[in-house]
């Protein structure tokens, strides 16, 4: 399939894309302000790249080998390099389409390739976190339920396109992943330092991203098959889900914390084991004798 991919590219003739239905693509999720400050800076760098003569298929190529890279990064914990490089990744993600549409070489091959590397950019990031989590069930589970979550979202948007229906409204579409799975990397580096500080428990070093991809499986595969259709509501949704998984866990983990917490859990069986063996045998109970020599 992706040697069919590369020989679609080379066609030499633009092809005019189909007119997408009438419906909103802005996320609904992240800032207006902060999605038009991104993309004015892509368009600057889109302008120098046209004129230095780079092609989009060069960038979302380059993008894919980026997003290889990071995968392995990812699964080797290296996630203060595999943040930056997802961050670059995922920004090229955006800019070969405003490379392609500035030096007016949109095409329909162009776009296929564009639509697959975001697939692969996507398998490589959540791969390479499965690798990583290999050894926790619980969080490799997770992980997969994410991929697949990713998939299915982007497969509903396709489907809606081809059939030519306005593509349902989502809270978690390509942008907002990335930006979920780049910020938990990032937030790794710092979040790492502080456990290996603190009598938190060992599990707790990959709170950020166990929170990242429970976002990404729960609202990818639990509420595709509802649709967020208002959309202040599913800004309140991922303005208040992060924070009960985060209060889910920070409480799990302080229950298991050995040094206290706000949860304290009295061991009464051992505290009565204890003072049994420091009183000694009851009276009428077994005497044990020590073995003759």
């Amino acid at each position: 399939m992706t040697m069919l991919h590369l020989q679609a590219v080379r066609q030499p003739a633009p092809v005019a894309l189909p007119a997408a239905p009438s419906a909103s693509r802005g996320s609904p999720v992240l800032p207006d302000a902060l999605c038009n400050l991104v993309i004015g800076a892509l368009d600057d760098v889109s302008r120098l790249l046209v004129s230095a003569g780079v092609s989009a298929n060069a960038i979302t190529g380059a993008c894919i080998a980026l997003g290889a890279a990071a995968g392995a990064l990812l699964s080797f914990g290296y996630f203060g390099l595999a943040g930056a490089v997802m961050i670059v990744a995922s920004l090229g993600d955006a800019l070969d389409g405003l490379v392609a549409r500035r030096s007016r070489t949109v095409s329909v091959a162009g776009a296929l390739l564009d639509a697959s590397g975001d697939r692969y950019q996507e398998f490589f990031f959540l791969g390479g976190l499965a690798v990583f989590f290999r050894m926790m069930p619980a969080a490799l589970v997770a992980t997969l339920l994410a991929m697949v979550g990713s998939f299915m979202v982007s497969y509903g948007s396709a489907k809606a396109e081809a059939f030519g229906v306005p593509v349902p409204p989502g809270v978690m579409r390509r942008a907002e992943r990335a930006v979920c799975l780049c910020l938990a990397t990032v937030l790794m580096v710092p979040w790492s330092w502080l456990v290996t500080r603190t009598a938190l428990p060992s599990w707790c070093y990959e709170l950020p991203l166990l929170i990242a991809i429970s976002l990404i499986a729960v609202i990818g595969n639990v509420l595709l098959g509802y649709g967020v259709q208002d959309v202040k509501a599913g800004r309140t949704l991922l303005m208040v889900l992060p924070f009960v998984l985060a209060i889910s866990f920070l409480l799990i983990a302080d229950i298991e914390s050995p040094r206290g917490g706000i949860i304290r859990v009295k061991p009464q069986n051992l505290t009565n084991l204890a003072e049994a063996l420091r009183s000694g045998p009851s009276v009428g109970g077994p005497v044990v004798r020590p073995p003759a020599q």
